[in-house]
């Protein structure tokens, strides 16, 4: 079995981590359950390109269960968790390619080495996945049956390869279902990047000024989190309709020029490039912390921080660079956490494995899904049938132990029919 890990020592971590977040994903456990009697997955091979964490292992164990071969690596190179990773190959059998901190070159490597595998279906976290076998691997897009998104950014390019009519296979949008972004974005996103911070810095939120870039989910659940924790948030949007909700919700919104000056915090959540920037860095008080929670960690534009700092850049502490501008005959700090790279990834454990639980049964049974109806797909992005959607609530409810009322008869003809006015 071919593989790429750091150390294969870790596994015995690995394996008490990984069992650790399965008690924590009841709906999962119960998908695979099902997967092991039904093998819905038996003879396909599946690439998935994810965070290498405690609860995406429990998703490939799934997709073994249902009789895949599976080829992890990594989406991200700050997101690996090395003892996960050595616990697939060595107690799993799964081979993964994936090592924390690994430099573009092997990131890229890795990539290719489960493309190499010539998969029936891709499974992704950001298209890098995607888009490396569109633009460098095109003939292997005839054997691919389908995919599924993860995340916002790889939906949003995604449907740009759609537009411009590069997609050459369906890709389930899966961050797009209800129970994945409405939780998992919000809840997940909002607690891990807190959780990120706070172990990076150690620093006290309550009374900070604690600036969020972007009020979607992701965003949503920032500032709530931080609010939750004493911080006044200030809130930085380019959606007159998210800045009006943020508005609504209690929140300041200033543009980022001025909410740069008197930051504290600043963390970026929008999924696009360049939202901190160089005339943003020069108005920064001194001392002020700079995180990241979009994919990719082009939201700070950091060559403008090391040209700013004179290519000088230290680390102060454990997933903590300081940028140190001579600026008006003064010095200022500008300290980076987790070399702008998703900071709840990079500086902590990514999200509870309770949200992760949502996400990837919506993962799993999307890729069920496809194979069950290959023969009927157009080459879109597609939305998670509702269907699913509705089952992994209805899942997690009972796995919750909580109880909703039904519609009468009555109810639901009154619902669904116009003739009864008032």
């Amino acid at each position: 079995m071919k593989y790429d890990v750091k150390d294969l020592s870790l596994s015995e971590l690995g394996a008490k981590r990984i069992s650790w977040a399965d008690l924590n994903m009841p709906v999962l456990q119960s998908i695979r359950a099902q997967f092991e009697q039904t093998k819905p997955l038996k003879g396909l091979k599946v690439a998935a390109c994810l965070h290498v964490t405690t609860e995406t292992a429990n998703l490939m164990k799934t997709l073994k269960a249902g009789g895949a071969e599976v080829f992890l690596c990594a989406s991200n190179p700050l997101s690996t968790q090395d003892d996960v990773a050595a616990a697939l190959v060595e107690k799993e059998g799964i081979p993964t390619f994936a090592i924390r901190g690994e430099d573009k070159d092997s990131y890229y490597s890795h990539i290719n080495a489960v493309l190499d595998n010539e998969p029936h279906i891709t499974m992704d976290d950001g298209c890098d996945l995607v888009s490396t076998l569109h633009k460098e691997r095109a003939s292997q897009a005839q054997s691919v049956i389908g995919g599924t998104e993860e995340t916002t950014t790889g939906v949003i390019r995604l449907k740009a390869m759609q537009k411009d009519n590069a997609l050459k296979y369906p890709v389930i949008a899966v961050n797009d279902a209800n129970t994945k972004h409405m939780f998992d974005n919000r809840y997940g996103t909002g607690q891990s990047t807190i959780d990120g911070i706070i172990r990076a810095t150690n620093v006290l939120l309550a009374g900070k000024i604690f600036v969020v870039a972007g009020y979607g989910y992701c965003g949503k659940g920032i500032a709530m989190r931080a609010r939750g924790m004493g911080a006044h948030v200030i809130v930085t949007e380019v959606d007159p309709l998210r800045a009006l909700e943020a508005v609504m919700d209690g929140y300041r919104v200033d543009p980022m020029i001025e909410a740069a000056k008197i930051a504290d915090i600043i963390v970026t959540a929008t999924g696009d490039r360049d939202v901190v920037r160089k005339e943003h860095f020069l108005v920064m008080k001194d001392g002020v912390i700079v995180a990241n929670s979009g994919h990719f960690d082009i939201e700070l534009d950091l060559q403008a921080l090391t040209k700013l700092a004179d290519g000088e850049l230290t680390e102060v502490r454990p997933n903590v660079e300081q940028y140190t501008i001579k600026q008006d005959g003064k010095e200022k700090k500008i300290f980076v956490i987790a070399q702008g790279r998703l900071v709840n990834l990079g500086a902590a454990e990514g999200h509870p494995a309770s949200v992760m639980d949502m996400s990837f049964a919506n993962q799993a049974l999307a890729v069920k899904w496809l194979v069950e109806n290959k023969d009927s797909l157009k080459v879109e992005v597609l939305n998670v049938p509702k269907e699913i959607d509705e089952m992994v609530a209805k899942l997690k409810l009972e796995s919750l132990g909580v109880k909703i009322d039904t519609l009468t008869e009555a109810q639901s003809q009154y619902i669904s029919s116009w003739h009864v006015g008032t």
